[in-house]
């Protein structure tokens, strides 16, 4: 294992910490889950030996790593096997105030709700997430225009100007 510097640790947790979660919680839909793709990420990154251009290619690099590992998640034969614990539970939890946006966010299928993230939440164009998602832009305008269709009509039909 190469060294790494305590200031390089500090850096990439305080860049790349909320990034790496938000995103990884869009695919596997927990919080824990979400926090180890997270200590994953900075492991391969500090082990890694990577070297960058500059700062939009690191964090793309991070943003692919953190893609891939969970798809290994979501692809491995522990998780098709086992259930989540909150499924599994004996007494209800309270109910959370329901954020209906992010309720329907979240129900999308991986290839809408990925890429509409990428570009509503983190800022990304699409040739940017196209070429870090391994798609045609062209794919991605498409995925995004059904994700906001597919918004629409779960929220009801309200319009962009009216919260969507």
């Amino acid at each position: 294992m190469e060294s790494f510097d305590r200031t390089q640790a500090e850096y990439l947790v305080y860049t790349y910490s909320d990034l790496i979660l938000r995103l990884s919680y869009t695919y596997l839909k927990s919080t824990h889950d979400a926090e180890d793709i997270c200590q994953t990420v900075f492991l391969k990154y500090l082990t890694a030996g990577q070297k960058f251009s500059d700062r939009e290619h690191e964090k793309a690099w991070i943003i692919r790593t953190a893609v891939n590992a969970c798809k290994d998640v979501l692809k491995s034969g522990w998780r098709t096997r086992t259930c989540n614990m909150e499924a599994c539970a004996e007494v209800a939890a309270p109910e959370m105030q329901d954020d209906s946006l992010m309720t329907a966010v979240q129900s999308l299928p991986d290839k809408y709700r990925i890429p509409l993230y990428l570009h509503y939440y983190e800022g990304y164009k699409t040739h940017e997430i196209a070429e870090m998602l391994g798609e045609r832009p062209a794919t991605i305008n498409t995925r995004i225009d059904r994700a906001r269709g597919k918004l629409r009509t779960i929220l009801g039909g309200k319009t962009c100007e009216q919260g969507v």
